[in-house]
């Protein structure tokens, strides 16, 4: 007869080891998946392990290796289908190599990452995936004290690629930078010269995005800074159709708005229909995102497609690369983007 723990009945990592006639560290490395156990043994463990009915306790897994089987990520919002898919590819990998995932929703507010990231490390996580490069110092600081292995998601910064740098930041997504000039340069490909670039919630990533739009146009001699219209609101359809109906009441001469994102941007060609306003020989609409229904507006949205679920599995990859002590190099990972031309454009 087994012996199981007093208090609580449950099956042990020892009750596993005797069932098996193996020593307990060969029971845990053989269910952490460890590559230096035999195989002939992995499958006796496993199976003593399901006729018992054992289920790992992650406080004591996490009190013996200083670390627990729990990955930190930090998202700015769940309403938004573009983290939606990053999340979902991120957890499918990580759950997939036995790790279980803690999400935190920042709203992106710089006080709450840092209370979110502060409640996260009390867990001990083994890993950590954080939207982003930009964090107030205090939240910077718990990154870089915690030793925590950390990927950042979605932006890379401006610079040349590190190959090998113990220190380096690792990070998985595009320039976003770029992704701004090209989405504008195609604009002016198609004879625009008065191009707004409407904004809302103000991210880094959007900042980003305006950045490579103003840098194109102040290269083709074109850049007006009446042209930026900047609403620190959240995105929304509502708000796009009103930034639409604005700019152009405003600034009839605008031929071409560049919304920073998809919501924004499905918003304007919802107004434009509403109120007879020819799309694109009026004015071309462009967004960014690619998101769900954009090749089902009329006309269809001319938008940046950004690899959202490549970000998050890929992301998640190299942090289970660095957990498991593997150096990493480069430490950025470029997944580009592609600006899909549509007829709004």
């Amino acid at each position: 007869m087994s012996k199981r723990h007093r208090s609580t009945g449950r099956t042990t990592l020892a009750d596993v080891a005797l069932a098996a006639g193996v020593s307990p560290i060969t029971v845990s490395r053989a269910l952490r998946g460890e590559r230096a156990v035999d195989p002939k043994l992995v499958e006796r463990v496993r199976e003593a392990s399901e006729r018992l009915g054992y289920v790992p306790d992650p406080a004591a897994r996490a009190l013996a290796s200083q670390r627990s089987n729990h990955v930190a990520i930090l998202i700015p919002k769940l309403s938004n289908a573009l983290f939606v898919d990053l999340l979902d590819a991120a957890q499918q990998t990580l759950r997939a190599a036995g790790f279980q995932t803690l999400i935190g929703v920042t709203h992106y507010d710089e006080e709450q990452e840092e209370q979110l990231l502060r409640e996260h490390l009390l867990h001990r996580p083994a890993g950590m995936l954080i939207t982003g490069l930009n964090h107030n110092a205090a939240t910077q600081a718990l990154i870089d004290q915690s030793r925590v292995p950390c990927v950042h998601l979605m932006d890379l910064p401006l610079g040349v690629v590190l190959e090998t740098n113990a220190d380096a930041v690792h990070c998985v997504g595009f320039h976003q930078n770029q992704a701004g000039a090209a989405l504008t340069h195609h604009l002016l490909t198609q004879g625009r010269r008065r191009i707004a670039f409407a904004a809302a919630q103000l991210d880094p990533r959007v900042i980003q995005r305006l950045y490579g739009w103003r840098t194109t146009l102040q290269q083709a001699g074109l850049y007006d800074p009446a042209l930026e219209h900047l609403n620190p609101a959240p995105s929304s359809l509502a708000l796009g159709g009103n930034m639409l109906a604005h700019i152009l009441q405003q600034q009839p001469e605008v031929d071409a708005i560049f919304f920073c994102n998809d919501d924004l941007a499905q918003g304007a060609l919802l107004t434009a229909l509403k109120l007879n306003i020819p799309v694109p020989e009026r004015v071309a609409i462009a967004g960014f995102n690619d998101l769900t229904g954009s090749d089902q507006m009329v006309p269809p949205l001319t938008t940046v497609r950004t690899p959202r679920a490549a970000i998050g599995r890929e992301g998640a990859e190299m942090l289970l690369r660095l957990m498991q002590g593997q150096e990493q190099s480069p430490a950025w990972l470029d997944l580009g983007f592609e600006v899909v031309v549509r007829g709004s454009s």
